[in-house]
């Protein structure tokens, strides 16, 4: 006998609790170009990114809103690589007019 409390797994947690499955939105598809991420595979490169508490947990809540709405289980990595992929995609097809150099302009003039 173990003393440890059995404590239920990520499946028991974000199984569904209706009978109903709720409606699906349609995935909002980006308007730059498909530019691949490298999904699921093995990354031989590696970079250190410091984020705020609250970029942290930003990042977390989407992780788990994309597993609990659309059944998708991602981890933080697969997410940011997707993120990359979009602006990177957004940078090429919209140059000085892209989210990221617009985003980054902002943050420069604080």
């Amino acid at each position: 006998m173990t003393r440890r409390a059995s404590l239920p797994g990520a499946s028991e947690l974000f199984r569904s609790t209706s009978l109903a499955r709720p409606a699906v939105p349609e995935p909002v598809q980006p308007a730059a170009p498909d530019r691949p991420s490298t999904g699921r595979q093995k990354h031989d490169t590696k970079i250190t990114v410091y984020v705020s508490d609250e970029e942290l947990l930003a990042l977390e809540h989407a992780r788990l809103s994309v597993r609990g709405t659309f059944g998708l289980a991602v981890d933080r990595g697969r997410i940011v690589r997707e993120a990359i992929a979009v602006l990177l995609a957004d940078l090429e097809e919209h140059g000085e007019h892209s989210h990221l150099v617009r985003r980054l302009r902002q943050g420069s003039e604080r």
